[in-house]
């Protein structure tokens, strides 16, 4: 059985949680394959709000066989703290998770530089969550992996040689150097608990899929927010769209048969960074205060806007979207008129993507649409729609040449009308 990708096709935030743990309902297998604790997925299950940083959201699924791939970078505090979290519901099992002994590992001296950086004049708005630097250790080749936390006597010798490279850095930002033995002690415990958990993920997604399983695969943060295709350099440090599924999962492009692209219905982001339809005033209150927009991992507040046509049109391309999960249509519920990013304008000249660079001078283009008042809670099914939402849906799926496959209502996991099902 194929596997299914769903990925954030704006800058994060779209509601992926949501979508991946009702999905997650007709998995075998959910995979984490990118991305730390910088990423925050929530989840409202019978009016109980649970975010996790790093377990996969299928782990609320009791059957369902949880993967955090080599693609990932873990804060294993963080973990075990989720972990704990899940064993007070009783929904952990050491023999449905599995840690790639490849992913790599989120140390103290990541967090600090990470926090130094963010207080100087280059600050790009990151969650202070120490991914940068992990991934920057990760390419440099000299990082932690999770696989070094079972041999002390490696990881005190990568240890040693990772804070000798570092030291200037840390020296030059102003901040103290780590204790070695604090560090060591510390994270030999964290082994410790994560031991019956770390193994080969590569092979047990592989498996899974020979033995006819089907493996929904999650992403973190968005399109937008890609180091390759987005809005750099205010982007994270990782590839976030579909293709990076099977780098960090080590599986090849052949086992995936759909991706789901998670879009809002209007945009949002946090940080720094440019951000054409965004709006001020008391309307972009207004939609942040209705949809709860504030950062699961930070709680800073989210920039809000109409929905970006030109950026879903890049997420589209660059994934291969073959539908897309479009959330929070209530939070739009109340407005008299919508309006739609349709296209950017630049120097007299009309783009449908994205540019290279002068993202920040783009005058986004508008089409006006008529809003509803009707409240969208209690639908489930399209015909249930006003005919001023369908229309709304309509002229996006059209504007991006691709099916909106699935609604999000309310925040409920009920709260969801699904057209097409993954897995068919």
């Amino acid at each position: 059985m194929p596997a299914v990708v769903v990925v954030g096709a704006q800058w994060g935030d779209e509601g992926k949680g949501k979508v991946v743990d009702l999905f997650s309902g007709f998995s075998d297998q959910v995979v984490r394959y990118s991305g730390g604790a910088n990423a925050g997925h929530t989840m409202v299950v019978q009016g109980e709000k649970l975010i996790f940083h790093l377990i996969p959201c299928g782990a609320l699924h009791p059957n369902i066989d949880c993967v955090l791939g080599q693609g990932m970078v873990v804060n294993p505090e963080v973990l075990i703290e989720e972990i704990d979290l899940l064993n007070q519901r009783g929904l952990f099992q050491p023999s449905r998770f599995l840690l790639s002994d490849r992913a790599h590992l989120v140390m103290p001296q990541h967090l600090l530089i990470d926090e130094l950086r963010e207080r100087g004049k280059g600050a790009i708005g990151t969650t202070k969550r120490g991914i940068g630097p992990t991934y920057e250790d990760k390419v440099a080749r000299r990082g932690l992996r999770v696989g070094d936390l079972l041999s002390p006597a490696r990881f005190r010798s990568k240890l040693e040689d990772n804070l000798e490279v570092l030291k200037p850095t840390i020296v030059a930002l102003g901040g103290e150097i780590p204790d070695i033995a604090a560090v060591f002690e510390s994270y030999m415990k964290f082994g410790e608990r994560l031991k019956p958990i770390i193994g080969d993920a590569s092979r047990r997604v592989y498996s899974a899929l020979m033995n006819g399983s089907k493996v929904l695969m999650e992403g973190a943060q968005g399109t937008m927010l890609d180091i390759d295709g987005g809005t750099y350099p205010f982007v994270t440090s990782s590839s976030t769209v579909a293709g990076s599924a099977c780098i960090g999962a080590g599986i090849g492009p052949t086992h995936i048969s759909e991706v789901y692209g998670v879009s809002k219905a209007y945009t949002t982001r946090v940080g720094h960074g440019p951000f054409p339809s965004e709006l001020k005033g008391e309307l972009a209150e207004e939609l942040r205060e209705r949809g709860g927009e504030y950062g699961a991992t930070t709680g800073r507040p989210r920039r809000c806007g109409w929905l970006d046509i030109p950026a879903l049109r890049l997420a589209v391309r660059a994934n291969g979207l073959t539908g897309i999960a479009l959330t929070k249509v209530d939070v739009l519920t109340g407005q008299d008129r919508i309006q739609l990013c349709v296209e950017y304008e630049l120097d007299g000249k009309k783009l449908e993507f994205p540019p290279f660079e002068d993202l920040d001078r783009v005058r986004a283009v508008y089409q006006t649409l008529p809003g509803w008042k009707e409240p969208l809670g209690d639908c489930r099914s399209i015909d249930d729609l006003p005919q001023n939402a369908k229309k709304y849906i309509n002229v996006i799926e059209k504007a991006v040449q691709c099916p909106v496959t699935l609604l999000g209502v309310g925040p409920d996991r009920e709260q969801t009308i699904v057209v097409r099902f993954p897995f068919k």
